[in-house]
């Protein structure tokens, strides 16, 4: 999935579904749950006289649906931690920095300069304006600044590369030539992490307060997270995204 200009997120790789919570919180008291039947699913199939395998028409119970949003309510966390997906994400340096401040139920594996020898690629950003409202951090409406300014961007990426090889081509190691490289030079990790922590770093990243660029991430990531775990992924994180409506919820 794209982000950005040059970045993706990819999912690598998921352990566990929705029954997975519903059984990890079921185990307390010496009990199991399995996958019901969706009759309404099975009804349009018959209608039509499709062929259709067993699993194609199983579902959630609705007593588990209705377990995985009383434990997202009452912050029952521990369920949540057990499923895991793996992604592969590709971001600027500035904003994988903000992915890692994410450590709780994560680990990540990252590429490395001292390795790989391909040419690095860089962000080029729509512009934002700084905050009038004397702030430190943030930005506001995206504007539009001069050929010559972003021409000064783009010199000085290339200024950064061409020092870079000249570092390498005279004998210095990558990893200490890799110190001229910016901020805005993409890189890539493995990041993997429960669906507890996921919904953490969406609520957090998702918040108008977050940075732009990380929360078009945040967006992605929910994005290919919400099929693969629907009644969790809507519990754990419809109140704290400020996009959706409560009707979603319903």
């Amino acid at each position: 999935m794209r982000v950005l200009d040059k970045g993706h997120v990819h999912l690598v790789d998921k352990m566990g579904s929705d029954l997975t919570v519903c059984n990890a919180a079921r185990v307390s008291f010496n009990k199991e749950t399995d996958w019901c039947e969706d009759t309404e699913a099975i009804s349009r199939l018959a209608e039509t006289g499709s062929k259709y395998h067993k699993e194609d028409v199983l579902t959630l119970c609705e007593s588990d649906r209705k377990l995985i949003g009383y434990l997202a309510r009452h912050n029952h966390w521990t369920p949540f931690a057990h499923p895991q997906i793996t992604l592969r994400i590709k971001a600027p340096i500035s904003i994988r920095t903000q992915f890692f401040k994410h450590k709780q139920g994560f680990v990540e594996n990252e590429i490395s300069r001292r390795y790989v020898s391909y040419e690095p690629e860089f962000y080029y950003p729509e512009w934002r304006g700084k905050p009038t409202n004397g702030a430190k951090q943030g930005s506001e409406d995206f504007i539009g600044i001069d050929g010559e300014t972003e021409k000064g961007y783009d010199n000085a990426i290339r200024a950064c590369m061409y020092t870079y090889g000249q570092l390498v081509e005279n004998g210095v190691a990558p990893e200490q030539a890799r110190f001229v490289l910016p901020q805005g030079m993409y890189t890539e990790w493995y990041w993997t992490g429960s669906l507890a922590a996921y919904a953490r770093f969406y609520s957090q990243r998702i918040d108008e307060h977050a940075q732009w660029e990380i929360r078009q991430y945040a967006r992605a990531i929910s994005n290919l997270i919400q099929p693969l775990f629907p009644e969790s992924w809507k519990e754990l994180t419809y109140i704290n995204d400020p996009v959706k409506s409560n009707t979603e919820k319903k």
